[in-house]
């Protein structure tokens, strides 16, 4: 990852945020932007991401949210030594810890300083053919399971803290089992239509640790229109705007 010619440099949030990351594997992009904005953190408060990468997710939110504390986790070494590149490349070495761990560790689950909400965008499917590609691969294949993914993240959520995760629709099944054996409740869904009329591919998941509500289904988002990208969509991936609802 040393050598400049396996990155790029790329640019998210019409510019605020500066991103280098691998040229080849699963590259950040929508999902990481999207689920940024969900996050509903405040000013001050500390997050938790697992599973960074080369940092796409918290970078996106702490270009929305100032003054944030930022302690990331990433199992592949040569991808958060990025992620801590790019944490100081946007002036955030101060409020950024990057961890090289997996969330299967409960030595490190143990250790994770109290938060007040965390999130991810973690692999994906359990099986199936995977990538040849390393990177890719490990991004969407799973090793460590949903469950894991869950009881890490809210392992060190005071009560009412949130988990946010941004997944394919047809994994809502076993997330929302991974979230409430974790403990994660009064769950929040947000479907992600690609067109209008169109079913969503994918969607942002929400629980409360300790959350005891009724699970609900948000408007929702349509991301593109005939011209682009539709004006709520573009008000996201631009403007910084927070996911509403």
């Amino acid at each position: 990852m040393t050598d400049a010619a396996a990155l790029t440099e790329d640019r998210l949030l019409d510019g605020r945020v500066l991103l280098l990351q691998p040229r080849r594997g699963l590259r950040a992009g929508l999902d990481a932007v999207l689920l940024a904005a969900g996050v509903p953190a405040l000013p001050g408060q500390r997050v938790l991401e697992a599973g960074c990468g080369s940092g796409a997710g918290f970078l996106c939110l702490a270009a929305r949210v100032p003054d944030l504390a930022i302690l990331a986790v990433e199992r592949d070494a040569e991808l958060a030594a990025l992620a801590r590149a790019n944490a100081a490349a946007n002036g955030l070495a101060g409020r950024v810890e990057v961890i090289t761990g997996d969330v299967r560790d409960l030595d490190l689950l143990r250790r994770l300083p109290p938060c007040d909400h965390a999130f991810a965008n973690p692999p994906f499917w359990p099986g199936g053919t995977a990538p040849p590609e390393a990177l890719r691969r490990a991004a969407t294949h799973e090793e460590a399971s949903l469950v894991d993914w869950a009881r890490f993240l809210a392992a060190p959520l005071a009560r009412r803290g949130s988990v946010s995760l941004i997944l394919p629709a047809a994994r809502l099944d076993a997330a929302m089992a991974a979230l409430a054996a974790a403990g994660c409740g009064g769950t929040r869904l947000v479907p992600f239509w690609p067109r209008g009329g169109q079913a969503a591919k994918r969607l942002l998941l929400q629980a409360r640790r300790g959350g005891r509500g009724p699970a609900r289904v948000e408007p929702g988002l349509v991301l593109h229109q005939a011209a682009g990208f539709t004006a709520a969509a573009e008000a996201i991936l631009r403007d910084a705007a927070a996911l509403s609802g």
